[in-house]
């Protein structure tokens, strides 16, 4: 099979696992990152070793041509912001690989989504690319549990090593998972959650806290300490009765701020006063 793809580092498993299926690459369309939690320079990297092609800017009509020119016959979505559309008059196929089971959790980021919700089980799912994003037929899918602690960080990783999975399974069967795929029917959005999803109320409980935290991980979450805004990335927590006002600093050691909440006390252990993406000076995602 022919095929370009559109890729990030986050999803380089998924054009290796088709490469070392005997898939042919054609061209990376690389995407807009942070340099932080979004990094392309290992997918750049891998395409350069490989000798095809790079392209950063927007897919169009004309890349498309370009594309069945060279006798492209797949078009491969793995993380991309970007609608493409069009492709069907010019390509065979264009699947998307997806972060969860669709048709639940629509969106460009839906694992945080998931994480705030309490969802117990988790998946990858490939799917035909349509004009409507993550709304296309389902070819293949793979679940796994989601832990009672989980983490942004680890449902992130194992996300990751599904969809390399999932993109073996269906470069191994191609063309009788396309014939063979299942409508969607209704599913569920997941926006991109912003500040007020990102902020911590002091006046809830340490386990409520606690899980905002996992939920967010590296994306930080924000916390009002003093009249400071704090950027926490990590911290831990107990219960304890206490008489503090929720949100007073009742303890400070190092870097490390301990701070009332409603049954207990939240240890901030990792926190910055700026965000990382405005330190490093590159825009977000």
């Amino acid at each position: 099979m022919r095929f370009a793809i559109t890729c990030s580092d986050r999803y380089l498993g998924v054009f290796d696992a088709l490469v070392e299926a005997g898939w042919q690459p054609l061209r990376m369309f690389g995407v807009p990152c942070d340099g932080r939690m979004f990094r392309n320079a290992a997918s750049i990297e891998r395409a350069q070793a490989l000798g095809i092609g790079i392209q950063l800017s927007r897919i169009g009509a004309a890349d498309l041509e370009r594309l069945a020119d060279e006798g492209c016959e797949a078009l491969v979505v793995a993380s991309y912001q970007w609608r493409i559309l069009g492709w069907e008059d010019r390509l065979r196929y264009a699947v998307n690989f997806h972060p969860s089971l669709l048709p639940a959790y629509r969106g460009p980021y839906p694992l945080l989504n998931g994480l705030r919700d309490g969802a117990t089980r988790w998946g990858v799912s490939c799917h035909k690319l349509a004009p409507e994003f993550d709304a296309g037929d389902i070819l293949a899918q793979r679940a796994f549990a989601v832990d009672a602690d989980e983490t942004h960080e680890t449902l992130d990783l194992k996300s990751q090593l599904a969809l390399r999975r999932l993109a073996r399974e269906v470069a191994a069967d191609f063309p009788r998972l396309w014939d063979g795929a299942w409508a969607q029917g209704e599913g569920s959005a997941a926006p991109l959650l912003g500040d007020a999803e990102r902020r911590i109320d002091f006046g809830q409980g340490v386990a409520q806290i606690l899980h905002r935290i996992r939920v967010f991980g590296r994306f930080e979450c924000l916390a009002q300490v003093n009249g400071v805004t704090l950027h926490v990335a990590r911290a831990a927590g107990w219960v304890e009765a206490h008489a503090d006002a929720p949100g007073t600093v009742v303890h400070a050691y190092a870097l490390t701020t301990v701070v009332a909440c409603r049954d207990g006390y939240i240890a901030l252990l990792e926190w910055h006063l700026f965000a990382p993406l405005l330190v490093t000076g590159t825009p977000p995602r």
